[in-house]
């Protein structure tokens, strides 16, 4: 017997489908039915790849008695937070408050008249462990709490929505000038170059502000360039990335980026590539870093891009080991048994592979190998044959023949598939328009930065399913099941595909394509007066989350500002005006950033720590460059990592010129040398003293 969900296109929601809990998915019927029972919501936000999530819906929601009082005791509802994630946002704010942590599963309870929550949490074991309550332990306290204190929980609903309120209403702060962006390049860095005792997570964000302020190098307290350096070998050395199959996980469960959380999500991957590419243009020429790129980009076309030319979403942490098993197994797919390789591998390639890689009898993993590089540099030919054997054995072919890998949809295929190597984990199939977004603006960069036009048609083929498939009713949408459009675009979205577009142009720019590039421009601009006219707050400065015929069942309408596993949609957001000021030459767009950035500039001076994307808007508004020549040399610059520069091809420039570095309203004198033209380039990133 199945429950509301089994009909959902969501695959996060269909894997609850079979839970004896009546399931609702979020709508206005439940909502109202809620109300007319006068039934606390029970409020269970998650996605499909989270592992934890997936541990609950085994335990607590698939037993029958917690069944029994959930479905008469309150209305229960599911939400998939890479559908609403601004459902998500409020709701795991207020958890904060309430607990001081958050995380997924997000379970919240609400009162059915206003929505708003009295009680919430994250995981909740069946029975009591690991310090936490049994789950029908909470559920009982909590409905005798609603019933019979009815005082005290009005007045934390009233305390939570003021704090809700207060935090979407920012006052203007400081002057957005150089002591403001020194601060954010130092507080950001710090963050980078902090060594913590926990969990490590790839803070891509961070990385980018940090790799702004390498050029303020000397005025900062921290060394951007060695934080920046060792964030980028963690990544492409740490068990973090997938070094058989490629790919990065999204992240570590300790601070030796060893033992990852198996999940990869494609948010995490575009970010990563984008990073890696850009400290290779900054100079880092490490080995490690166009491996990893070249490693997830093959992962990329064979287990994640769709026929469409989109990409997947997410792919699990758990798998099956055999057909046989009844429980998921985290990490299986991915890890290896040192007898496992002691039968495949000669003694000497094991030797040579335990040289290079953190590979012991007793493993790093529940008995089982994660593979870390032990050292930088390039790997052995042998080693590079022995990934390639692991390979075979986990996908039944060797990485050279096997060009596409289909996805396992659900656990059902999973397990039924005949699979020629190992039974893979899930792979959640929906287009996320920002998270490809992400991924484009990474393969654009990194096209650029290796000279490889494969990655740009990949880029240029996600970029063209988002602009011809993602429009209905006259509006852009978020997702795309199956090739429907599904859920108003979010502000996210919006930024990141114009990011991706402008970055898409500027990838194009050289003497082969100037005329797809004006496409890519042209289409950024468009897009824009939807996001201007649809999400702009006219009152308070910056983008809305939502919509306003959108947000009618959100307790506030939050303008995203802090950073967190993805760039904040208002920091992407006015970095991207700036661009399109500098590329279109309308200055509406400069004012409008200025705007977005004052609205702001309060939480930057109070909490710099909070937004690095805001303050790469601020590096953008402060030192913007554009820079005018001939197509041959627009590829040479491209080369470089300049942070705040774009670029526009020039034919008719003055007799003896090669070059014009215009910085906002003002041009240089004209370059008559290469050398003159870096000169003013290099002078004018770093026109803020810091």
């Amino acid at each position: 017997m199945t429950n509301r969900l089994a009909q959902a296109q969501s695959l996060y929601l269909r894997k609850h489908a079979e839970n004896p809990i009546d399931w609702w998915p979020w709508c206005e019927e439940a909502l109202e039915t809620a109300r007319r029972d006068n039934k606390p919501i029970f409020l269970s936000v998650g996605y499909s790849s989270c592992h934890w999530c997936t541990v609950m819906e085994g335990e607590a929601f698939s037993d029958q008695a917690i069944a029994d009082y959930m479905n008469a005791n309150f209305l229960p509802i599911k939400v998939d937070r890479e559908e609403r994630p601004d459902l998500d946002s409020i709701y795991m704010q207020t958890v904060q408050m309430m607990t001081g942590q958050g995380g997924w599963p997000l379970n919240v309870f609400l009162a059915p008249d206003d929505l708003i929550p009295f009680y919430g949490g994250t995981y909740f074991p069946l029975e009591a462990r690991y310090g936490r309550p049994g789950f029908m332990q909470v559920l009982q306290a909590i409905r005798r709490y609603y019933d019979h204190e009815p005082e005290k929980v009005q007045a934390l609903k009233e305390e939570l929505l003021g704090h809700l309120q207060s935090s979407a209403l920012l006052n203007p702060g400081q002057e957005l000038n150089d002591e403001l962006l020194q601060q954010g390049l130092e507080y950001n860095t710090g963050v980078l170059t902090s060594e913590g005792h926990g969990p490590s997570f790839p803070m891509i964000p961070y990385a980018d502000m940090a790799l702004h302020a390498v050029r303020f190098q000397g005025h900062l307290k921290y060394d951007a360039t060695e934080s920046c350096t060792k964030r980028g070998l963690n990544l492409a050395l740490g068990g973090i990335y997938d070094h058989v199959g490629g790919g990065f996980h999204r992240y570590t469960v300790d601070p030796t980026w060893t033992v990852p959380h198996f999940e990869k999500m494609l948010y995490d991957n575009g970010q990563i590539v984008e990073y890696l590419a850009n400290l290779w243009s900054a100079g880092m020429h490490e080995p490690a870093f166009e491996r990893a790129i070249a490693g997830t980009v093959q992962w990329l076309k064979r287990e994640m891009t769709a026929p469409q030319g989109y990409f997947y979403a997410a792919q699990d942490a758990d798998s099956f080991s055999t057909r046989d098993e009844v429980e998921l197994e985290e990490g299986a797919f991915y890890v290896w048994d040192y007898n496992e390789l002691e039968q495949l591998l000669t003694a000497e390639e094991l030797t040579e592979l335990t040289q290079q890689f953190t590979v012991t009898r007793n493993g790093n993993f529940e008995g089982q190998n994660v593979l870390q590089r032990r050292q930088q540099g390039a790997l052995s030919e042998t080693v590079e044959a022995v990934l390639d054997k692991l390979f075979q054995v986990r996908y039944g072919a060797d990485p050279q023949s096997l060009k596409t890998f289909p996805p396992a949809r659900n656990n059902q295929e999973a397990k039924t598939q005949d699979w020629p190597g190992r039974i893979p984990a899930v792979t959640d199939t929906k287009m996320i328009a920002a998270w490809n977004s992400l991924m484009i603006s990474g393969l654009a960069r990194a096209a650029t930065v290796f000279n490889q036009p494969e990655y740009l048609q990949l880029a240029v083929q996600a970029a063209d399913f988002i602009r011809q498939q993602q429009w209905a009713q006259g509006r852009f949408h978020r997702l795309n099941y199956d090739g429907q459009p599904h859920v108003p675009a979010q502000a996210e979205d919006y930024a990141l595909f114009i990011k991706a577009l402008l970055d898409l142009h500027q990838a194009q720019l050289g003497a082969a394509v100037p005329v797809e590039a004006q496409t890519w421009l042209e289409a950024a601009v468009q897009v824009q007066q939807e996001f201007d006219d649809r999400l702009w707050s006219s009152d308070l400065g910056g983008y809305y989350n939502t919509a306003s015929d959108a947000s009618q069942d959100l307790l506030v309408r939050e303008r995203s500002y802090a950073d967190n596993a993805t760039p904040a949609a208002n920091g992407m957001a006015i970095a991207n005006l700036i661009r399109l000021a500098l590329l279109t030459e309308n200055l509406a767009y400069l004012d409008r950033a200025e705007q977005g950035l004052q609205a702001f500039s309060s939480i930057m001076e109070s909490a710099p720590q909070a937004c690095p994307s805001l303050f790469v808007a601020l590096d953008w508004y402060r030192n913007q460059t554009l820079v005018r020549t001939t197509s041959d040399r627009l590829d040479q610059l491209a080369l470089q990592y300049l942070p705040t520069a774009v670029y526009l091809p020039e034919a008719n420039l003055p007799a003896a010129t090669i070059g014009l570095v215009c910085q906002g309203l003002s041009c240089k004198e004209p370059a008559t040398s290469f050398e003159q033209l870096w000169e003013q380039l290099q002078q004018s990133q770093i026109r803020t003293t810091v």
